[in-house]
């Protein structure tokens, strides 16, 4: 009788890098913090060059039905609902300091989505979301996934004055204003301080880059895709027949002119 071997579960499909881009004080390392470890601190170290942080997340169908995103248009998606597909996020928190600019952008090389975060209560932030994004597309793959966070929600509404004005200080529709303008697929609005919508921001980023690979718009064995299968390229297989895990570290990504993935 022959012996049936179990096929193995995999910890993850794909892994995908990230950057978490903008001003200082906006919030990006309290949201990766938030994401990865389901914590705020109301003090955190500026930030500089870059941080890490990662996170499995599902993609695809089943999960993807409560973000309202769909297949993408005129694809059938290969992906069997029955078996829940997971991407591990590389998550690159960099500074948003005028002097590390020179630092962080040379870590957009190789990323498959953005965060471009501003402070909803320091309007500041968003104008220069535009200038952000402009290195971002200089630097990064043609097609990276980006969609505009308002950060610090929990503010918006706090009246700042006897007269009830309120600490919002720029409105979500001039915000999915830029977006539609500047071609950015989506604006969500976030707390770090009690994690509403910080979640849905990264499964945003995360669902459209499993999109793309659904569509074959990666090559998961170039580096400078920012997307890798598990596995993928590794050559190897350990004694149960499952691919080695692709282990990255910061000297990924800054060897090789930074090229690399991840």
């Amino acid at each position: 009788m022959p012996v049936t071997t179990p096929v193995p579960t995999l910890p993850w499909n794909y892994i995908a890098k990230l950057v978490c881009i903008g001003d200082s004080g906006t919030g990006k390392s309290s949201l990766t913090v938030r994401l990865c470890e389901g914590r705020f601190s109301a003090t955190h170290d500026v930030t500089i060059g870059v941080e890490f942080g990662s996170r499995i997340v599902p993609v695809g169908p089943p999960a993807n039905a409560s973000l309202g995103i769909g297949a993408p248009s005129g694809i059938a998606s290969r992906t069997d609902p029955s078996q829940q597909k997971k991407m591990k996020l590389s998550l690159w928190d960099t500074a948003g300091q005028e002097t590390y600019k020179s630092i962080t952008r040379s870590y957009f090389r190789g990323a498959s989505g953005a965060l471009l975060v501003f402070d909803i209560t320091r309007r500041s932030s968003f104008e220069s979301v535009t200038s952000w994004l402009n290195d971002l597309r200089q630097i990064a793959e043609e097609g990276i996934v980006v969609i505009l966070v308002g950060n610090k929600s929990d503010l918006a509404n706090q009246s700042v004055d006897i007269e009830g004005k309120t600490k919002r200080a720029v409105t979500r529709e001039e915000a999915e204003d830029w977006c539609r303008r500047e071609n950015v697929v989506k604006y969500v609005e976030t707390s770090a301080k009690n994690g509403e919508g910080v979640e849905r921001a990264f499964l945003e980023v995360a669902e459209r880059i499993y999109q793309n690979i659904e569509a074959g718009k990666y090559d998961l064995n170039d580096r400078r895709s920012g997307v890798k299968g598990y596995g993928t390229g590794t050559g190897r297989n350990d004694t149960k027949g499952a691919p080695k895990t692709v282990n990255l570290t910061m000297n990924d990504a800054v060897k090789g002119n930074g090229r690399n993935c991840c």
